[in-house]
């Protein structure tokens, strides 16, 4: 059991250690190389245009149900007028920026490892080093470009979307008092609650680029390795998504305080 248990230690170790030797290189490269605008805005496109379809269904009818659920619980104590505020906090906080996480990490981390996995077991990133290109100039840093702009309008869109699906349940389908519903959604949702969306949205990018770059760029064994490898981002990417959201809701509740606008 301890041989076990210091054999996956030491392989998390090694293994975070790898990811932030990349994430290191990424941000030398970003002041040191000149930047691929053309290669980052394709890459904008394909992460961000092309993941809000999924994004806004996923923030909808997840504010859709939290305020139904709602509803139907507060309805008991008299509170249903507080949905709005409920729901906007929760999604604001917590539900949005994770489930967006989640959704772009299925959908793009998987598409990003299984993109330089393929690159890899071709030898065209060989090619690459043969031309003097350096892999993660090339490869690494449009993504990165392209995750940190995208995730943080990609969350707003979310939050955005779960919002108006809130209310459109509550007001007009449940009958709620839109002046009562207004006034404590004015009342308790601040700019805090969407900075606190924005940099989770904007960190969690920042995770499932670099956990996907790098199960790309350690592919091997040909086909079977390019199989493995949008597999083991999704997952490290979603468990890491989940740990580090747990970490951040203390830290930014310690550094933003609910009282800040």
């Amino acid at each position: 059991m301890f041989t076990a248990i210091g054999r996956n230690t030491f392989s998390f170790l090694g293994y975070a250690g790898e990811v932030a030797q990349l994430f290191r290189d990424t941000v030398i490269s970003m002041f040191v190389a000149p930047i691929r605008w053309r290669l980052a805005f394709q890459q904008i496109v394909e992460i961000g245009a092309r993941s809000q379809l999924v994004v806004i269904v996923t923030g909808a009818f997840t504010g859709a149900v939290f305020a139904a659920q709602l509803f139907f619980q507060l309805r008991g104590f008299g509170m249903e007028s507080t949905v709005g505020s409920v729901t906007a906090v929760a999604m604001f906080r917590e539900l949005a920026p994770a489930l967006t996480g989640l959704m772009v990490a299925g959908r793009v981390g998987a598409a990003i490892a299984a993109e330089i996995g393929t690159m890899k077991v071709t030898e065209q990133i060989d090619a690459l080093r043969s031309l003097g290109v350096h892999p993660t100039d090339y490869l690494v840093v449009p993504r990165t470009i392209a995750m940190m702009i995208s995730m943080p309008l990609l969350v707003g869109e979310a939050c955005m979307l779960s919002l108006i699906s809130a209310y459109l349940v509550s007001v007009p389908l449940l009958g709620v008092s839109e002046p009562h519903y207004l006034r404590n959604l004015y009342q308790w949702v601040t700019l805090f609650d969407v900075y606190k969306a924005l940099i989770k949205g904007f960190l969690f990018g920042i995770i499932i680029v670099f956990v996907a770059s790098h199960e790309g760029l350690k592919t091997t064994n040909g086909a079977a390795g390019v199989g493995k490898a949008p597999t083991e981002a999704v997952v490290i990417s979603s468990l890491a998504i989940l740990a580090a959201n747990f970490i951040l809701t203390f830290l930014l509740n310690i550094f933003l305080p609910a009282g800040s606008s």
